[in-house]
């Protein structure tokens, strides 16, 4: 059962004159007779434009859900707000969010990005990205005097909670995750000595612990669903008394992407999915197609799009990871219409009904300010 998920009446990119909630590209799209327009040129003359007859690509279909979650809409609107309130700079420890144009867009406005929190100058402000930090990043941000907001996702949140309650119960906690991803840097900070990291059913092989050895797990919540269902299912096998979380760790989000995916495969000859490589969730949507039997290629936007991809392709798939702004799913509607290609629809129309409130800090900020004003 996929959380907090129901039909809507909500149009999507797929037509034309649709107001969103992303400012509108300011770039024309690379029109029709280029030399790129499905690659099409004579043996021995220049290129020409290829028509819609000619064109292999027959229609364009668009998940739903995708795109921005809960989470990431708040982190990003969280910067933004910072940057109203206090003016630039505004510094940001580590990509608020995983992805190039959000992060070149705020920093166009004023962010700072730093890779550490000893990078902030004293008595500055910095917001902490939605992957979350560990306590040693609170404690460094304290003795440094700086205005911290942070906005890491409610769900990674409960993610951390459950391993310092495990650790204080005295259970040796096994993380399934990413090794180096930032969530799993700062879920792993909660508790370093009672923690393992696992990545795959071949290191849950691996594992040994001490007889009488106190087992729970929990999860990075960018993973893919099917792939950690396997790794769960090798540790109860192994460890049949692990304790598990009363929910399920990978975020709604994210597992409902990739049921998104899942849904239209029979419907695609190709997935596109609009994301940052450093996207885990993105990525995780690329594998759940080509486990599927379609081939996925992950872009940061249309100018990433190679023709060879589309050789006798009639239906495109495209989808975005949580991090992508909806205003790079139009941009690559606009790349197929200008080739040609007149149907371009929602494979079903789908909306997730979730919001997260702005970081308690900056809450507080906003409402002294307004009394001041």
């Amino acid at each position: 059962m996929h959380w907090a998920m129901h039909t809507a009446v909500r149009t999507s990119c797929a037509f034309r004159g649709e107001q969103s909630r992303e400012p509108g590209r300011t770039d024309p799209p690379e029109r029709p007779g280029s030399l790129l327009h499905f690659g099409f040129r004579d043996a021995d003359g220049p290129p020409r434009r290829r028509g819609y007859d000619d064109a292999m690509v027959r229609k364009v279909l668009l998940a739903s859900p995708r795109g921005y979650c809960a989470g990431v809409e708040r982190a990003v609107d969280t910067v933004e707000r910072a940057l109203d309130l206090y003016g630039p700079p505004v510094y940001v420890r580590k990509q608020i969010v995983h992805n190039l144009h959000v992060v070149r867009e705020l920093e166009a406005r004023g962010a700072v990005f730093v890779d550490d929190e000893g990078e902030v100058p004293e008595g500055q402000t910095v917001v902490f990205s939605a992957h979350g930090v560990a306590p040693a990043v609170h404690a460094t941000a304290r003795r440094r005097s700086l205005n911290t907001i942070d906005a890491t996702c409610p769900l990674v949140t409960k993610v951390h909670v459950q391993a310092r309650r495990y650790a204080a119960d005295g259970y040796t906690i096994v993380l399934i995750g990413h090794a180096g991803h930032e969530e799993v840097v700062g879920t792993m900070g909660e508790a370093p000595d009672s923690i393992v990291l696992v990545e795959s059913v071949d290191d849950v092989e691996r594992l040994s612990f001490a007889e009488g050895t106190r087992l729970a797990y929990v999860t990075q919540t960018t993973l893919s669903v099917d792939e950690t269902g396997e790794i769960i299912a090798a540790l109860r096998h192994r460890f049949p008394a692990i304790h598990a979380p009363k929910k399920e760790d990978i975020c709604y989000a994210t597992s409902n992407r990739q049921w998104a995916v899942k849904e239209m495969l029979a419907e695609i000859d190709l997935l596109l999915v609009i994301g940052s490589r450093n996207s885990s969730n993105s990525n995780r949507l690329v594998e759940v197609a080509r486990v599927g039997g379609v081939p996925a290629h992950l872009i940061d936007d249309e100018g990433e799009i190679d023709l060879a991809w589309l050789d006798g392709v009639e239906v495109v798939g495209v989808t975005s990871g949580a991090s992508a702004p909806e205003k790079l799913v139009e941009r690559v509607c606009d790349w197929f219409r200008a080739r040609g290609v007149t149907e371009v629809e929602p494979y079903r129309l789908v909306e997730e009904a979730v919001e997260f409130r702005l970081p308690i800090e900056l809450r507080r900020e906003l409402a002294l300010a307004a009394q001041q004003a």
